[in-house]
């Protein structure tokens, strides 16, 4: 699949435009009507910097003007690696104004993920950082460089100090190069009258996501204009969203449900005001809470204990915080009760998955729903199938994999058409690798992964559901569950706890789960007690580098 190849079937576009989901607006044209029905509201915080919508649309200009400068172009993909800030949404709206496609990254992305991501999208740019987190991503994009293959390396361009190196340039260079243009107005063109996208087609790609798996190289996941404005809207819809929304970026950027779920884009189409954490602490969070009146934020399940420990303190005011998404992972029941007294907010949760489906709980479910459940989709036409191993649906109660179509999720990666093959059924339905049950209510409810699973001595031992009971232990306060290979049982289960004191023994642990209704066999074969629980680049636990530090001689 290309940068411009139908990604559904005509019949299925012709639908969703029908239907009003695909309304034929590029973000570079969504971004300029934003300049003219909002100019003066306030769009974009990040510390002390501010941009109204005007501004943020003169913004793009320029540094569109400033990439093209570079020789950037329609169609070209550039490799987006900011941590949070500002320059990340001026950046990518300039990409979009160039008809451009951003590539999104993470931060902690380095050297192996950075340089198959160049050669996957055919890369001629990267945006990082001079240094972040103890990275210095300059001698990082010295080595991607070196690997790119023939041909001309990519351009760095280099949020901060560039050094002095051939190929590097800094952003505010390029900005430079390209003032504002004298006696400018939100409807003036990029290049000529109307030109606010470099020519982009709605249905073209405006952006590439990456797969968020735990191992191998991530996939690339092409999203059209159209469908990803959708994604965001709808989104922002069900959040019931406007232009009082003050969203707090709390998430990577480049995650798509910190970016589109509904994130940056949902709240800026809202007309609301997107405000940049640069880090996930609740001490940095909710200083922006107190001062800019913050009214939505997004969190993973790794950070809401530390959020809730900092809340009891007493010593903010979260009076504004009205809602809390957390997603990327299930967030366990007993958490999820615990969290909105805490903060004194309503909890969302957020399954959704960068290849496309978005499922909310809404804002006034039952309790029991918003807690025990993670939503519905949030379109009318996102088409979903519970199956079997045999592919053969399953009733409505019963486990199994999800499969799912539907306006905003694409029928296959990008450049990855083997890949594919397996991915996607012949009628495109994406195969998520998700177990889940289906209620009458249409809510689902995460089992597992199909690969999440242990199979120990031929029990099989979804994951999820032991390390939701591990967290009722009064001591345990984050659990992984993680199958390593044994001689005798073909894989054992061992629990990598972090503790409130003393872990407690697999006997205690044991008999913990029993009382709590599990299964014998599903009580972990092991007992590792670790000061806090390794994450992915885009925050899930990181299994893969729990099991190898275990086997490690």
């Amino acid at each position: 699949m290309t940068e411009t190849e139908q990604i559904w079937p005509q019949a299925e576009s012709a639908r969703y435009r029908a239907a009003g989901h695909w309304e034929g607006v590029t973000f570079g044209a969504r971004l300029r009507r934003a300049a003219e029905d909002h100019g003066s509201r306030v769009a974009l915080v990040d510390g002390d910097r501010r941009w109204t919508y005007a501004g943020l649309d003169a913004e793009a200009d320029r540094v569109a003007r400033g990439l093209r400068g570079l020789g950037i172009g329609r169609g070209d993909r550039v490799v987006v690696q900011l941590p949070n800030c500002a320059e990340f949404v001026l950046l990518w709206f300039g990409l979009q104004r160039l008809g451009a496609v951003p590539v999104h990254a993470m931060p902690a992305h380095r050297r192996r993920e950075i340089s198959h991501l160049v050669r996957a999208s055919g890369a001629v740019a990267c945006v990082v950082p001079d240094r972040h987190a103890r990275c210095d991503y300059r001698e990082l994009m010295r080595s991607v460089r070196a690997e790119s293959g023939p041909g001309r390396p990519p351009t760095v361009v280099v949020v901060g100090d560039p050094g002095q190196e051939d190929g590097f340039v800094s952003f505010e260079a390029l900005r430079a190069a390209s003032p504002p243009s004298p006696g400018r107005t939100p409807s003036d063109a990029l290049v000529s009258p109307g030109a606010d996208d470099g020519g982009a087609d709605p249905c073209h790609v405006a952006l590439l996501l990456l797969s968020g798996g735990t191992t191998g190289l991530p996939k690339l996941i092409p999203r059209t204009h159209d469908a990803y404005a959708y994604n965001a809207r709808a989104c922002a819809e069900v959040c019931a969203l406007d232009d009082r929304t003050v969203y707090l970026a709390v998430l990577p950027l480049g995650f798509n449900f910190s970016f589109a779920c509904p994130g940056v884009l949902g709240t800026l189409m809202a007309g609301g005001t997107v405000v940049v954490a640069p880090d996930p602490s609740p001490q940095t969070a909710f200083a922006l809470v107190e001062r800019e009146g913050v009214t939505l934020t997004s969190l993973t399940p790794p950070l809401v204990s530390p959020w809730m420990d900092e809340a009891a303190s007493g010593s903010w005011d979260l009076g504004s915080l009205a809602v809390v998404q957390v997603g990327g992972a299930r967030l366990p029941e007993e958490q999820a009760r615990k969290l909105g007294p805490a903060l004194g907010v309503t909890v969302q949760q957020v399954f959704g998955m960068a290849e496309g489906l978005i499922n909310l709980t809404r804002l006034d479910d039952p309790e029991d729903l918003i807690c025990a459940t993670q939503g519905r989709p949030v379109s009318p036409d996102d088409e979903i199938l519970v199956v079997d191993a045999d592919g053969r649906p399953v009733p409505d109660g019963s486990a199994g994999e999800l499969l799912t179509r539907g306006p905003y999720t694409p029928r296959g990666y990008y450049r990855a058409e083997e890949h594919n093959r397996t991915a996607f059924t012949p009628d495109g339905y994406y195969r998520s690798g998700d177990v889940v049950r289906r209620l009458p209510s249409g809510h689902l409810v995460v089992v597992g992964r199909l690969k999440d699973q242990i199979n120990r001595g031929g029990e099989k031992i979804a994951a999820v559901e032991v390390e939701e009971q591990l967290l009722g232990h009064p001591a345990i306060t984050a659990a992984a569950l993680v199958g390593v290979p044994d001689e005798r049982r073909g894989e054992r289960s061992v629990a990598f706890v972090v503790c409130d004191g003393e872990a407690p023994g697999v006997r205690e642990v044991a008999a913990h789960l029993k009382a709590r209704g599990l299964a014998e066999y599903k009580a972990p074969d092991e007992v590792v007690q670790v000061a806090g629980l390794p994450l992915t680049a885009v925050g899930k636990v990181d299994k893969a580098t729990l099991a190898r530090e275990l086997l490690r001689p």
